[in-house]
């Protein structure tokens, strides 16, 4: 684990279970998941398509509420936080990386990097400091050049680069990668991990990553299989 069993805990989840409830019939998708999480560490969640990894990182990062359980990020139950000081700790130390871009159209490149920096009080006042920071990020994926085109004009592979590039840009402690290639071609898909791993890394940002790929899987520290609603 590189050194990382001796890190401190950053993330830790006790008895987590999601339960969605569709034409009064009630799914059970998580079922009592436990799972710690040091910093600097890089974890992998593998399953089947359905398995429920989507919504295990939904929980993890406090954009879902657990049906039970207890979700706990750098010592603070984040279920526990009111909704806007949960919305607050996400925006400010939690880095999200999703299957689909979501890069606003309208936006530039840099815009759309700036953004969560952007909704963050006194980022007026800095706007010179985070533009730099922006095209660093950029420069990092190799996109500084792309820095004001629209996301429309991007390939799929420079368009995650370019969400990996926002999901930096407050320099949060944890990132969760949800399918980041799961769109793209197995290329292009092997260079965006090549960003997002070296980036994680270099930047001592702890990663959890869900995949169906064992190729992806074996990439990181350590793997859990998460099958039938159970981690193992």
């Amino acid at each position: 684990m590189n050194g990382t069993a001796q890190q401190p805990m950053i993330l830790a989840a006790r008895e987590v279970s999601k339960t969605y409830t569709l034409d009064s019939v009630a799914l059970d998708v998580l079922k009592s998941v436990t799972l710690d999480v040091r910093a600097g560490e890089t974890l992998s969640i593998m399953g089947a398509s359905g398995a429920g990894k989507s919504t295990l990182l939904h929980c993890l990062g406090g954009l879902d509420r657990p049906t039970s359980g207890t979700v706990v990020f750098q010592g603070r139950d984040l279920y526990a936080l009111s909704g806007p000081a949960r919305t607050e700790e996400r925006a400010t130390r939690i880095g999200f990386v999703f299957q689909a871009y979501h890069l606003l159209p309208e936006l530039s490149l840099l815009e759309n990097v700036l953004l969560p920096a952007l909704c963050r009080r006194g980022a007026r006042a800095r706007r010179a400091e985070l533009k730099r920071r922006g095209l660093e990020l950029l420069d990092s994926v190799g996109l500084r050049a792309r820095a004001g085109h629209r996301p429309t004009e991007l390939s799929g592979g420079e368009q995650q680069r370019a969400a990996l590039a926002r999901s930096l840009m407050n320099e949060p402690e944890l990132v969760l990668a949800d399918e980041p290639t799961g769109n793209l071609d197995s290329h292009t898909g092997r260079q965006v991990l090549d960003y997002l791993f070296r980036l994680t890394r270099d930047r001592g940002h702890t990663l959890v990553l869900v995949t169906h790929n064992a190729d992806v899987a074996a990439l990181c520290d350590r793997a859990l299989i998460l099958r039938d609603g159970r981690l193992s």
